[in-house]
């Protein structure tokens, strides 16, 4: 399975954070993958998310696909 196959399986559960997509499939480059996703047309967007420690990460989110 690709990192993308990957991204795309686990955001059809519930959103992504980069540290996610790390601990699941090894990928470093999230924000990368996700534009491919989105280039080959998947409806994804991005929301900010506080950690309990107080950081700003994003949230990758798979809108309904037609």
């Amino acid at each position: 399975m690709t990192q993308n196959q990957w991204i795309l399986s686990a955001l059809k559960d519930k959103p992504l954070t980069p540290l996610e997509a790390l601990e699941g499939c090894g990928c470093f480059r999230l924000a990368a993958r996700i534009k491919e996703l989105k280039d080959q047309g998947h409806n994804i967007t991005t929301r900010s998310m506080i950690t309990p420690g107080g950081k700003i990460v994003a949230s990758y989110v798979l809108e309904n696909e037609k």
